[in-house]
């Protein structure tokens, strides 16, 4: 932990992020220190500073490496830096977009999809986000993050996913969204189309609305209908909205409940700058110790560290 940061960044309380703009920011100085960090291998002085500085101060300090050395940043830590280190450093030092669009590429990449992340950023990112995101996918990919993901997904769930990725804020009347979901769950066979056309075409305050107005009118909790009426990955399609809709701050903190650290280090930087202190608030309520502590029991050497200084503090 660099106690620097605590000696000269004056807290903007403004933010729900643990890591804040370095306010004795000096990009020269520390890539002087990075420069000698990378000639004796020194993962240390990487870590230190790195996890002390915000996105925008990390892309300057790669940009005046590059100037300074005439080499890409990156492609020196990939030399000094090794395993799950590596992959968090590296995952630090990219702009926010292309982060998440990293985190769906690698969710599609290979044998089998990793459904949870897909629904993870679909389900929590506003439709602005997500046209930036999709923006960046292609930008990167050269490819179409719809058309990617209706290959790697199938049925209902391959719907929902893309009704996420083109999620809009329409109008709608809650009475009648409500008299929908109702009516579907109540034929014999629950029927997706309702469920993903409203959830994914209506803004948080009336989805809250018609959610709490469907349990009142049922009698039931919904996540527990929805597990009951529908199955495979639809049904954790729409258990995984709801929960985001819901509380989607207590979703992300069940996501680090698991300690896998892929899943750790997607969600901890992406959320560093934005909703972390919330998602640690979670996170304490719902296992009754603190991410910080958490952490300590999971991982070791300096990838625990980069974790803990990004995590930021003790609840």
């Amino acid at each position: 932990m660099d106690r620097e940061y605590y000696k000269s960044h004056k807290m903007s309380w403004g933010t729900l992020g643990t890591v804040r703009p370095f306010s004795g920011f000096q990009p020269q100085r520390d890539v002087i220190q990075i420069q000698k960090a990378m000639e004796k291998k020194d993962a240390a002085p990487l870590v230190r500073i790195l996890t002390n500085r915000n996105n925008a101060q990390r892309q300057h300090i790669a940009k005046i490496y590059k100037d300074t050395t005439q080499q890409n940043l990156l492609t020196g830590m990939k030399k000094v830096l090794s395993g799950d280190l590596e992959a968090l450093m590296l995952e630090l030092m990219m702009p926010p977009l292309q982060h998440e669009a990293y985190r769906l590429q690698q969710a599609m990449a290979g044998l089998g999809t990793d459904e949870e992340t897909l629904l993870e950023i679909l389900c929590t990112r506003s439709s602005k986000e997500l046209r930036d995101i999709s923006a960046a996918y292609k930008e990167m990919y050269k490819k179409d993050l719809e058309k990617e993901a209706k290959g790697e997904t199938s049925g209902d769930f391959a719907k929902l996913i893309v009704a996420l990725i083109n999620k809009e804020d329409a109008t709608g009347f809650v009475q009648k969204d409500i008299e929908s979901l109702l009516a579907s769950l109540n034929e014999k066979k629950a029927d997706a189309a309702p469920w993903i056309d409203i959830l994914t075409s209506r803004d948080l305050t009336h989805l809250n609305k018609v959610l709490m107005g469907l349990e009142l009118e049922s009698g039931h909790m919904v996540i527990p209908v929805l597990e009951k009426k529908f199955s495979g990955d639809i049904r954790l399609g729409l258990t995984v909205l709801v929960e985001c809709i819901q509380n989607p701050d207590m979703y992300l903190a069940k996501r680090l409940t698991g300690m896998k650290a892929p899943v750790v280090q997607g969600i901890m930087v992406s959320h560093s700058e934005e909703d972390l202190l919330s998602i640690r608030v979670a996170f304490l309520k719902m296992t009754g110790t603190s991410l910080y502590t958490t952490l300590q029991k999971h991982f070791k050497g300096y990838h625990l560290e980069a974790l803990l200084a990004i995590c930021r503090s003790e609840d």
